[in-house]
């Protein structure tokens, strides 16, 4: 049967195949990028590659987040039912460090953006028969400072990734107790992989992308994951495939997360 999938950051890397792989299944899929064009794009790229003519797309810049919330708001009318939501799109290098309301880009991106987006088109989500979330996290997780996340303070790129991808993984935990007809799963994807992402922060790559792409195809369609909800997946475990693994402690700390949450629900 297929399934309404909508992949936020899907107009390249892992995202971009991921919405390809799943468009050769027969899925109606959404894709979303910033840039107009290249959805467009994208779009009709999977339509020819896949032979599925059922992929619409979203532009919303999601270091804005009134942006992403007039994308939810379109969500909301145009996809009465959504069955599995990959909150994908990320950023590590940017131009610019902070968004127009001082706020740090990485933050907002990876961690703000996804928090936003879900919690507005929950309703729609709810509607699923069998509702999957799947959230990119990462191997690298940081304790989250407050000066760091409401914008008082700057820190390196990596510190800050790591703790927008931490503050991700509480979040996500925290929206499985919350919501237990939802089966949500936090998953680093898979360390260095070769995107456009990891070739501009690093120069160089350990593991091809499709690494990264089959996991987030495995963990959104397959049985075998839905009484795992609240966990973490670690894609750089295993040899052809990772597990289930701890993540940052401070991800199970529910004074830790309840501060997050009160702190994130203030700045919004």
């Amino acid at each position: 049967m297929s399934k309404t999938i909508l992949i936020t950051g899907s107009t390249d890397g892992i995202g971009k195949i991921t919405a390809l792989n799943l468009a050769k299944k027969g899925h109606n899929i959404y894709v979303h990028g910033r840039n107009e064009a290249k959805v467009f794009q994208v779009i009709s790229e999977i339509k020819e590659a896949s032979n599925n003519q059922n992929i619409v797309g979203f532009v919303a810049d999601f270091s804005d987040l009134e942006s992403v919330i007039k994308m939810a708001d379109k969500i909301k009318n145009e996809i009465p039912k959504i069955d599995i939501l990959i909150n994908n799109a990320g950023v590590f290098k940017s131009k610019t460090l902070e968004n127009k309301d001082g706020l740090d880009i990485r933050m907002v991106v990876n961690y703000l953006a996804p928090y936003v987006l879900t919690n507005a088109i929950l309703p729609n989500i709810k509607k699923s028969e069998a509702p999957r979330i799947i959230n990119l996290s990462s191997a690298a997780q940081a304790p989250v400072s407050e000066a760091v996340l409401t914008g008082k303070e700057q820190q390196s790129e990596n510190s800050t990734y790591a703790q927008s991808k931490l503050a991700l993984t509480m979040w996500s935990f925290n929206l499985a107790q919350q919501e237990p007809n939802i089966t949500v799963i936090a998953v680093n994807p898979g360390s260095l992989l070769n995107t456009k992402m990891v070739k501009e922060a690093f120069g160089q790559h350990w593991s091809p992308v499709e690494k990264g792409s089959d996991i987030l195809v495995d963990l959104a369609l397959s049985e075998d994951y839905k009484n795992d909800s609240g966990k973490y997946f670690d894609n750089d475990k295993g040899e052809v495939k990772g597990y289930f693994s701890p993540a940052h402690p401070d991800a199970y700390d529910e004074g830790k997360i309840e501060k997050l949450l009160s702190i994130t629900k203030g700045l919004l």
